[in-house]
């Protein structure tokens, strides 16, 4: 215990050193970090107040204690300055505080009166009660301890050895010193609470945001899981039944719509393998799970559905329909599903109008609600409607916009390019065979 308490010990002028000979401070508090507007309202405050004390101080100093108008402004302008700059470098003011206190009480001698205050002056204690106040505000409860304990530990050394009879004016100058560091440390621990709070409800959101996503990305790679095997099954098929078509194939065609057959194989084997991960988490039923994917042809059946639900629907073609990459397709319908969901859900009452245009680069669906008949009643949590179809049409490298219309309704609009179509290969000229010349 001996061995630990001297340790201690040895220990508290480093960490005096550490904590009281610095000028650093935490951040500003949040409302010099939100609005730069009140930081000069507060300044001003803080200079009046200044001013007042050092009008009282410069008086005290000067007559009270007879050190003359040059030392009295010069003392009492030193504690009012620390008054604001404690709001910047609260340790820096709380010594130029404690040293102006501490040469008072050296070189003069107390003022007389049962109500005169010592060490400090009635100025010079509303200055220390500031300055400790917004130092348990800007910096660590254990700087703040250490502070309030040399302060008082200073004031009754002084007027028990310097104060003669003003000893009995320690005990309110105590407890406003007391005060002032405990209100100014509950409202610091209360800034550091809500400043804790807010940045973990910012990580949560951005934790759910991810996780929507994440969620949205893997729906999206399940339905075009479907689509992409689809596809390397054909290529199978159709390589290993080439050879059938030819007549007589050589051995290099042979062998090489075998390794075309083999290829595409091997990849299916392994876009199973790693995108079938993704149906481990949800296991579907047998019906569910081998049903074609949804293609505007149904599109038709959606909107029929929608209706059966109470919700007014109204549609358009424009262009001439033509088939579409079965991912643009897939794509188109899931938009226009969750365009319509979300109209159900938050436009009860409104008409729905569904526009598919075809045009030769692309398609686009543009899905429009008028402003809701009744108010919509409470979403059970946030949606992944709007982050489904931007990462459907990015993924597309097309665009969507989303957004209020004029009249109070809603629209979204998406633009999906399909790829340009080949152009087919040039036939090869026809060889003139040149006839030798005699």
């Amino acid at each position: 215990m001996a061995k630990q308490l001297a340790e201690v010990l040895r220990a508290v002028p480093h960490a005096l050193r550490e904590d009281l000979w610095t000028r650093a401070a935490e951040p500003p508090p949040r409302w010099q970090q939100r609005s730069q507007d009140w930081i000069p309202a507060i300044l001003v405050l803080l200079v009046v107040a200044a001013a007042v004390l050092l009008a009282g101080s410069s008086n005290q100093y000067a007559f009270a204690y007879h050190l003359g108008v040059p030392i009295g402004l010069l003392l009492g302008g030193i504690q009012s300055a620390a008054v604001v700059g404690a709001l910047f470098r609260p340790v820096v003011a709380w010594w130029a505080t404690t040293l102006v206190t501490l040469l008072t009480a050296c070189t003069t001698h107390a003022p007389s009166g049962s109500n005169a205050l010592f060490p400090w002056t009635g100025p010079g204690l509303t200055a220390q009660v500031a300055v400790l106040f917004l130092l348990a505000l800007r910096t660590r409860p254990r700087v703040a301890a250490e502070t309030l304990a040399i302060t008082l530990l200073l004031g009754v050394g002084c007027a028990r050895f310097l104060g003669q009879d003003q000893q009995h004016t320690l005990t309110p100058s105590i407890a406003f010193l007391t005060v002032a560091v405990v209100v100014g440390g509950l409202l610091r621990g209360r800034r550091l609470a809500r400043r804790q709070l807010v940045e973990q409800e910012e990580l949560t959101a951005e934790e759910r945001a991810r996780r929507t996503l994440l969620e949205e990305r893997s729906r999206i790679a399940r339905e075009l899981h479907d689509v992409v095997a689809h596809h390397m099954s054909v290529i199978s098929i159709q390589a290993q039944v080439a050879v059938h078509l030819a007549e007589n194939p050589s051995a290099e065609l042979r062998e090489n719509l075998a390794g075309i057959r083999q290829n595409a194989v091997e990849a299916l084997t392994e876009l199973r393998r790693v995108l079938g991960v993704l149906r481990s988490e949800d296991t579907p039923s047998d019906g569910v799970r081998h049903a074609p994917q949804p293609t505007l042809d149904r599109l038709d059946e959606l909107v029929g559905n929608v209706r059966g639900a109470g919700l007014t629907v109204t549609t358009e073609t424009v262009g001439a329909p033509r088939p579409l990459p079965p991912g643009i397709e897939l794509s188109a319908f899931r938009i226009a599903q969750e365009a319509l969901s979300n109209a159900m859900r938050h436009a009860p009452g409104a008409t729905v109008r569904v526009e598919v245009g075809y045009h030769p680069s692309g398609v686009t669906v543009r899905v429009t609600n008028t402003a809701p008949e009744q108010p919509a009643p409470p979403s059970p949590g946030a949606g992944h409607g709007l982050l489904g179809m931007r990462e459907r049409t990015a993924m597309l490298g097309g665009e969507l916009a989303t957004g209020a219309t004029p009249d109070g309704g809603y629209e979204v609009t998406a633009i999906l390019p399909t790829p340009p179509p080949a152009e087919p290969a040039a036939p090869a000229a026809p060889t003139v065979p040149v006839e030798d010349t005699p």
